[in-house]
């Protein structure tokens, strides 16, 4: 049975302007996750969320659960696909994280590295591309990628 990831890139745009803590520092949608990867490999979900993990990848961001304070317009995209009933491994991941990450760390088997599996040049790379560019508006720490599995 296959495995399918679906998302969401969000920002925070008031957070630059008023401070994280400001009540108008709402995350808000920046684009679906499907206009702009094109590919499934495996062994990318394995090292990015630790879905399929066969590879044995230290997985970045592995089931940290659905966003509390996720857009509304975010919200509604995961209830269209059932939400909590009918997806699994739930999880977000900042740029700050991504852009602070060892991309040349290997699997368990040593042989493929993080770059391999989900860096700039696979097709995660236009993910990263759009996350890298908000953040420079935005703030590394203010926008996220938000995944679900199906």
């Amino acid at each position: 049975m296959a495995t399918d990831v679906s998302g969401m890139i969000e920002c925070r745009p008031g957070a630059r302007l008023w401070g994280p803590d400001d009540e108008d520092s709402v995350w808000e949608i920046g684009i679906d996750l499907f206009l702009l990867n094109r590919g499934n490999a495996y062994d990318g979900l394995a090292c990015l969320f630790g879905v399929r993990n066969s590879f044995g990848f230290r997985p970045l961001a592995e089931d940290r659960g659905f966003p509390d304070d996720a857009s509304d317009g975010l919200r509604g995209e995961f209830a269209s696909y059932g939400g909590p009933h009918d997806v699994h491994g739930t999880t977000w991941l900042t740029w700050a994280e991504l852009d602070t990450t060892d991309w040349q760390e290997t699997d368990a088997s040593g042989t493929r590295t993080r770059a391999s599996a989900a860096g700039t040049d696979t097709d995660w790379g236009r993910v990263w591309s759009v996350m890298r560019i908000l953040s420079e508006v935005h703030g590394a720490e203010n926008v996220r990628l938000v995944v679900w599995f199906h």
